[in-house]
């Protein structure tokens, strides 16, 4: 495999770029508009909620918890989830500041 060569970009580059791929499917968006609406630690719930295999499940929350966008306790045989707060923050402070507002000036294409 290749060099993605991130060393071009700026760090503020790579952290929008690593955040975006941690939220880069439909399942992870899932899970945390479910954890959110919860607002609580969640265990269990989650692979009923989505109806994808445990397995599936299990993985995509792996991917958010390496993220840091969600944190996790063992609870006997469950793991119990929920938003890490602090991250949560940093993704919405940087996709904020990604997202300007813009205001084109004329004919674009």
């Amino acid at each position: 495999m290749g060099a993605t060569k991130t060393d071009l970009f700026t760090k503020q580059q790579n952290d929008i770029a690593n955040m975006a791929k941690a939220l880069a499917h439909p399942a992870r968006i899932a899970i945390l508009q479910y954890l959110v609406k919860k607002n609580a630690c969640v265990c269990g719930d989650i692979v009923e909620e989505l109806g994808l295999a445990q397995a599936t499940t299990s993985q995509h929350l792996k991917e958010l918890k390496n993220a840091g966008i969600i944190q996790g306790d063992i609870d006997g045989v469950s793991v119990c989830y929920c938003i890490n707060p602090k991250v949560w923050k940093q993704y919405h402070d940087i996709f904020q500041s990604f997202f300007k507002d813009i205001t084109l000036s004329g004919k674009c294409c």
